[in-house]
């Protein structure tokens, strides 16, 4: 038997909001991560939003949270947290320069289009803007050796050095129906608060509490 705690405001990590935007397909708890990243203020935790947002009764939802938390993709606040606010187009680059350890981070829309950037001139992040379009198009004529045959999951490309660190990396990112492409130079920094702030801009702008 589980029991809740619901004196806490719930916030994703750095890893849960990397597993909110993981995959197109919506399960239970992607789908609780993308509320919260979807609201403008984190959400007081009780059984009645839980249920409601992941579909599950009772035990099975509150078991739900608790492997969630085990799995280190959700904490409890005791002060409620608020999106962040501004502009979309001027917030992303204070965050994204903080995703690699050189500070040089594109992120592209589906379309080839970077919607912005930090460290790279501008030519250069519409170059890789466009590259990033053609990487999305080769990994889905190759998703059946990808996933079903390697069993890779995940999605992500890199140019390595030949100490196999990457020089550069692609990593998809899905939300609200969109599909971005987050292009690090250097040394990924995921595991960071700006990361979480990133996925929660972006949750404001295609989540599912705006449609």
């Amino acid at each position: 038997m589980y029991r809740l705690t619901e004196s806490h405001y719930i916030y994703p990590t750095p890893g849960g909001a990397y597993y909110a935007t993981l995959s197109p397909k919506i399960e239970p708890a992607r789908m609780i991560l993308q509320r919260i990243l979807g609201g403008t203020e984190t959400p007081l935790l009780n059984l009645e939003l839980l249920q409601s947002w992941s579909g599950l009764e009772g035990e099975e939802a509150l078991e739900l949270i608790h492997r969630m938390q085990a799995r280190g993709f959700v904490q409890g606040l005791e002060q409620p947290q608020r999106a962040p606010a501004g502009r979309m187009e001027e917030l992303l680059p204070s965050f994204l320069r903080e995703l690699s350890d050189d500070g040089k981070v594109v992120l592209a829309e589906s379309q080839g289009l970077y919607v912005g950037s930090s460290g790279y001139p501008h030519e250069t992040a519409v170059e890789l803007s466009a590259l990033s379009s053609e990487l999305v198009d080769l990994q889905e004529r190759h998703a059946g050796l990808v996933d079903s045959n390697l069993g890779l999951a995940g999605g992500a490309w890199a140019l390595v050095n030949a100490a196999g660190n990457s020089e550069i990396g692609f990593w998809p990112l899905f939300y609200g129906g969109e599909r971005f492409t987050l292009i690090a130079g250097g040394m990924p920094q995921f595991n960071c608060n700006a990361f979480t702030s990133l996925v929660w801009v972006l949750g404001q702008r295609y989540g599912r509490n705006n449609e």
